[in-house]
Parts: structure tokens; C-alpha cells; sequence
């Protein structure tokens, strides 16, 4: 005979809500109360949890949500169709390309064919360590080394263009130097320190950072915020000291974009993950630009984020679509500006305006640019000497800022600015090598970021000086005078040579 299972009936004619409510089964602990106590509603066992047990939970799902982080973080990069990777790894691989390397374990247990070796620097650095009997490791001695180059290179130029300016208003010719110089050797220090540092801890908490960035922002709009030349764009801290938020702002959004595109896979090539990473680096640029008032910043800020979304994207003309149509539409405003805003009180018009017609506002809104070509101009071929400028006595104002490249002109002619572009572009040539190098899409794309700020910087301070732009006030990166500016990319710096630090080399 077949056995039956006996199944227990239920109440029959109870809903799910009297069910909930009837009597405790045998075996339920029940708090005990007197004889004749009414039973009372706020009895033990229904005893709301304890604070403390929420804050811990609260804790341990945050700490979930970090855990996950740094799993998308380490996401590998994708690898290319005519890598030999591929080729081994037969013809699924190839199908899948694309896919951000999202394949599964095979893809990040197996290293690519061909890694990078060791130049310059490095190589006899690592020579010396072998014959000592020291373990290998890798690091950028090249980039290291340009850094350093640059930084003494902007101490001096900063003094000889400084000097006038500070005995004139503070009566000690080393007023500017004096302070650039301690703020870059504890900007060293800090970039040693950080490349210590796993960059994919950065990465745990990027959104936290980002949201950070985004506060300091907003303080300047508080009592904390400091006017300085009718900006106001500082916060002010104790011991006559200011920090510039959005110099911090680049740094959060170059984690975080990073760290989103990461996040969103495949999702990223879809419009809807381009839009999503689009409006986070335009919250972050909006910031910038009605928080502390600052354009040209908000631009770089906007700049970095569609780089990476252009580095990460399989595909090239619709974004030379984009770039093409946004040049007519810029040509297009300029062209409308010119003939209605001549009477506008917007300064930022006015700069636009001066900029178009230099020569007919060269007592006021072009005086800074038309004096800082004729310095370019005088200084011919070999310039003037060190410390010969003309144009630094009082002439050009403010110009160990933003206008520091006419002085170098001026000293050192032609050759001094053909020295610094070369200087800068083997600084952007070792990043690109570590973007390429890096162990995973994450380091790939931070290397990427910080590549695109300097070189965005670069570029538009060198459009600005020779009239190719109008004046935006950004600085020369390592070169020109800025505590702020200074701290944050040796920090960057420091990023860069902590991704570094993880490249594989060939024979490991």
C-alpha cells in the first residue's frame, strides 16, 4: 500500500491577520505576570530593538556596499582583437569583444602576451637592484623624475617673477616663493605617501569623496568663504590659510566617473549609461561654476568626464558628430555676441568681446594679453636672462599666476617654452604608458583622467596667453603660484605612480 503524509489541517475559517493573532503554540516563551494582571501592550516580547542593533546593521550593509565597490573596481580591461590573448584564447573570445571584460574567471587569472618592459630611469634603477639582491618591483622613476624637474623648474621661474611684486607689497622678495616652496615638499611627501596606498581603496570610496567635493563647494557660500580679488572661491581656515574646493572637485570627479563606468559595464556604451555618467560630471561642473563661480574650472571639470566617456565607448563618430556641431554652435554664439553684448556689464562677455577685438581694448579688457605677446615678442629666440624681464615690474599684474608662461617667454625666449613643452610631454607620455599598463580598467581610467586634466590645463593656459582664447585665469600646472593647485596634483601624481606600482613586467 502507498503511505500517506499526514499534513497538519489549518484553522479553517481564519483569515491571515486572526491567524497572526491567535494563541501561542506550546513551546513559545511568553513573559509571566502577576494573578489578575492584565496583560499589558508593551510586554516584553513585543520590545522594540535597541538602537545600537540598528546603527550595527546600518554599519554591516554599508560595509556590504563596499565590498561590492571594490569588486567593480578591480574589473579587468578589455582586451583587444588582435592581441594574442585573443588569438589563443580561440573564437568565443573574439565574439565577446567589448564586453569590458566581463567573461569570468579565465579572463582574470590569464595575463596578456606581451607586457611592458622597463626604460630609461627605471631600467638602470632596476640593473643596480638586481646585482644588490633586491626585489623587483615596478615603479615609474620617469614620471618621478619629470616631476621633479618640473617643480624646481616653477620654484625658479616663480621667484624671478614674484620678486618685484613681493618686496613692493609685503617688503620680502621671497613672500610668494618662500610659501610655494613648503607647500611642494609637503605636496612630495603627500605623493610619496599616496602611492603607498592601494588606489582601489580610492575607489571603495568614491562617491563618497564625490559627495564631499560637492559640501566644500557649498561652504563657500557660508561665512567660511573668502572673496580674494573679487572671487569668491576660497574657504578659509586658521592660520591665515585658504583651500580652493574645486581643485578638490577634479580629483572626486576623475574616482568617481571612473569608478561609474566601471560599475556599468556594457551599460556604459548604451545612451542611457552615457546620459547617467554625463549629468553626474555636469552636477559636479555646476557646482564648480554657481558655487564658487568659477568657469574655467567647471569646463575642465565637464572636459574629464567626456574624455572618459570617450575613452571607454567602442565607437568614434558619434562623438566627432557631437564635437563637430558644438564648434558650429559655438562659432554661431560668439558670432551673436559680438554684435549684441558690446554694451553688456557681464564681465565674461566683455572678456569675450576684448578678446575679439584686442587692439581697439587694450587699456582694459585685453591690457593683460596684449602686454603679456609683447613680452613673448621681446623675448626672441634665447630671451632676455634669467631674471631680465621687463614685464614682470608691475606691468603685467598678478603674473606669477596665470600668466607666468609670458615671463618664461621673456627670460628665456623661444627655447624656454619649447623646454617646457617638452617637459610636459613626457609627463603626459609616462601617464598614457601607465593608463595602458595598469592592471585593470579602473587604474586605466584614473591614469586617463589625470592625463586629461593636465593636458587640458596645459593647453588652454598656453590658448589664453597667446591670444587664442579668452582670459579664463588657469593656471600652468606645477609652474604658476597656487598652494591649493600644488597639493591636489601631487596627489594626483601620487595616484599615478601608486597604479604604477602595480603593472606586471614582463617575465614576472
Amino acid at each position: 500500500m502507498r503511505s500517506r503524509t499526514v499534513r497538519p489541517i489549518k484553522n479553517r475559517g481564519q483569515d491571515k491577520k486572526s491567524r497572526k493573532k491567535s494563541s501561542p503554540r506550546l513551546g513559545d516563551t511568553q513573559p509571566m505576570r502577576a494573578v489578575g494582571q492584565r496583560e499589558s501592550s508593551s510586554s516584553l516580547s513585543d520590545t522594540k530593538p535597541m538602537r545600537p542593533v540598528s546603527i550595527r546593521s546600518g554599519y554591516e550593509s554599508y560595509q556590504r556596499a563596499i565590498d561590492r565597490r571594490r569588486q567593480v573596481i578591480r574589473t579587468p580591461k578589455p582586451v583587444p582583437e588582435y592581441s594574442p590573448r585573443r588569438q589563443a584564447a580561440g573564437p568565443e573570445s573574439v565574439r565577446r569583444t567589448g564586453d569590458m571584460g566581463h567573461t569570468g574567471q579565465r579572463r582574470q587569472a590569464a595575463r596578456p602576451a606581451r607586457t611592458p618592459k622597463r626604460t630609461g630611469l627605471a631600467a638602470v634603477i632596476a640593473k643596480s637592484r638586481s646585482r644588490a639582491g633586491v626585489k623587483e618591483q615596478y615603479f615609474d622613476f620617469d614620471l618621478l623624475m619629470v616631476i621633479v624637474f618640473l617643480m624646481c623648474f616653477g620654484l625658479v621661474m616663480l621667484y624671478s617673477t614674484s620678486a618685484y611684486e613681493a618686496q613692493a607689497d609685503f617688503g620680502n622678495d621671497m613672500y610668494y616663493f618662500s610659501k610655494q616652496a613648503l607647500i611642494a615638499a609637503f605636496g612630495v611627501a603627500g605623493m610619496f605617501i599616496v602611492s603607498k596606498i592601494d588606489y582601489h581603496f580610492y575607489g571603495a570610496f568614491a562617491f563618497e569623496i564625490y559627495i564631499f567635493s560637492i559640501f566644500l563647494m557649498a561652504l563657500v557660500q557660508t561665512p567660511l568663504g573668502v572673496t580674494v580679488n573679487g572671487a569668491r572661491r576660497w574657504i578659509g581656515l586658521p592660520g591665515n590659510m585658504t583651500v580652493q574646493p574645486a581643485e578638490i572637485t577634479k580629483i572626486a570627479v576623475i574616482l568617481f566617473i571612473s569608478y561609474e563606468l566601471c560599475r556599468l559595464g556594457k551599460k556604459a556604451y548604451t545612451m542611457e549609461g552615457i546620459i547617467r555618467v554625463f549629468v553626474l560630471g555636469a552636477v559636479a561642473s555646476g557646482g564648480v561654476l554657481f558655487l564658487t563661480d568659477n568657469l574655467s574650472t567647471a569646463i575642465i571639470v565637464m572636459a574629464i568626464t567626456c574624455i572618459l566617456i570617450f575613452v571607454i565607448h567602442p565607437k568614434t563618430k558619434p562623438f566627432l558628430a557631437v564635437i563637430g556641431v558644438g564648434v558650429v554652435v559655438a562659432a554661431i554664439g560668439i558670432a551673436v555676441l559680438a554684435v549684441t553684448a558690446e554694451n553688456s556689464d557681464n564681465f565674461r562677455l566683455q572678456r569675450i568681446i576684448s578678446w575679439l577685438n584686442p587692439e581697439a581694448t587694450m587699456d582694459d579688457g585685453s591690457y593683460q594679453v596684449m602686454q603679456g605677446l609683447y613680452a613673448i615678442g621681446s623675448g626672441g629666440f634665447f630671451g632676455k636672462g634669467l631674471g631680465n624681464s621687463t614685464q614682470k615690474l608691475g606691468v603685467i599684474p598678478e603674473a606669477q599666476n596665470d600668466m607666468i608662461l609670458v615671463v618664461i617667454c621673456e627670460e628665456l625666449g623661444v627655447f624656454g617654452a619649447i623646454l617646457i613643452l617638452i617637459l610636459f610631454g613626457l609627463l603626459l607620455y609616462r601617464l598614457m604608458f601607465i593608463a595602458k599598463n595598469a592592471p585593470d580598467l579602473y587604474g586605466s581610467l584614473i591614469a586617463t583622467g589625470i592625463f586629461a586634466h593636465i593636458a587640458l590645463q596645459v593647453i588652454l593656459n598656453i590658448a589664453v596667453v597667446t591670444g587664442l582664447l579668452p582670459t579664463t585665469g588657469i593656471t600652468l600646472p606645477f609652474i604658476s603660484y597656487g598652494g591649493t593647485a600644488i597639493l591636489f596634483l601631487m596627489a594626483e601624481m601620487g595616484i599615478a605612480l601608486g597604479i604604477s606600482r602595480r603593472i606586471r613586467l614582463e617575465g614576472e
